[in-house]
């Protein structure tokens, strides 16, 4: 797999990564042995970021890929772990981003994942009043001081929240939803991140599955599954559930982009290999909740470049059927 450079971290990663959140929960049982399967079969392809959140699970995301990688010695070294901080405040307002806070949180995901020094921390989508706080850039150059973590980012909801992480001087990365279905900071985010020198992590590649054109109309998700309990907001922001995308419109629209599907390649690999053409995305982290999903996320970059038919059809997808639903709220 091809490695490109994390922003400010200096480590190189494989351009496909792994997001863990469906090994804590949230996307309907996933039995340890199961997540334990996932992550080898995404790291023996050639992954060598994961990024997870100390809430995933109640920190048990943390847990099974601290385990996975103790059990491991071998390929602890070669493999960044990325988790976030700050969702863990109640209330969730933005005078709980303290430096006693993430010193509390950061120790507890230190401990979940069997390290002194994270290899990176992010703050997790916070109040967007955060973003103009000065303290909270300060206590996070803090952490990095004390050895707690090798260095931050942020993980966001809006353009305009990228836009102010990425000017500060020691934000490593900015997360951030980016797919065929929410192509807004191809403007101004990305070209923002490589002047910078900042590393963008591409979430919700595959619009919560929609992407992998397996589901229709009748598909059911369990009532653990936020693609269930939380497609209007009801739980947290509606844009992390099929990326804001009303489930019926995206339905229709990942029919669409299913048509466009290189011979040999599935849609998901398709939608991947999208965001990873992209100027300035450092690494995409598509979720995974069996072995062969894994290894074939993976290999989305073993397909050919697109050619400029296809990257034409798929933005018309998007402006003809998407960008009403989604365009102006993030």
């Amino acid at each position: 797999m091809r490695t490109r450079t994390l922003g400010r971290t200096g480590r190189q990663v494989g351009v496909v990564g792994l997001g863990c959140w469906q090994l804590g929960a949230d996307w309907g049982t996933v039995p340890d042995e199961t997540a334990v399967e996932v992550l080898d079969a995404a790291v023996g392809s050639g992954v060598t970021f994961l990024d997870t959140a100390d809430v995933y699970g109640d920190g048990r995301s943390e847990r099974v890929i601290g385990a996975f990688l103790a059990a491991r010695p071998e390929r602890a070294g070669k493999v960044t772990v990325a988790t976030k901080m700050g969702r863990r405040a109640d209330p969730h307002v933005a005078d709980a981003y303290t430096y006693d806070a993430f010193r509390r949180w950061t120790d507890r995901s230190r401990e979940n994942l069997g390290t002194d020094t994270l290899d990176l921390v992010q703050l997790h989508c916070p109040p967007t009043e955060v973003f103009a706080r000065s303290a909270v850039y300060d206590a996070l150059d803090r952490l990095v001081e004390d050895g707690r973590t090798a260095a931050y980012g942020v993980s966001v909801e809006t353009v305009e929240e990228a836009l102010a992480a990425i000017a500060r001087p020691n934000v490593a990365t900015v997360q951030i939803i980016l797919n065929v279905f929410r192509r807004k900071p191809l403007a101004r985010v990305l070209p923002a991140a490589v002047d910078a020198g900042v590393g963008i992590i591409a979430r919700v590649p595959l619009a919560s599955g929609l992407l992998s054109g397996r589901y229709d109309a009748s598909t059911q998700f369990a009532a653990d599954d936020h693609r269930a309990y939380n497609r209007h907001g009801e739980a947290f922001d509606v844009g992390e559930t099929f990326s804001g995308v009303p489930y019926e419109v995206g339905v229709e629209a990942a029919r669409e982009v299913a048509a466009l599907t290189p011979e040999g390649a599935t849609t998901a690999q398709l939608a991947l290999r999208w965001v990873v053409e992209q100027p300035g995305v450092s690494v995409v982290i598509p979720g995974a909740r069996t072995p062969d999903q894994a290894r074939a996320n993976a290999a989305a970059d073993d397909l050919a470049p697109l050619d400029d038919a296809t990257r034409a059809a798929l933005r018309d997808v998007y402006e003809r059927r998407v960008r009403a639903h989604v365009h102006a709220r993030w």
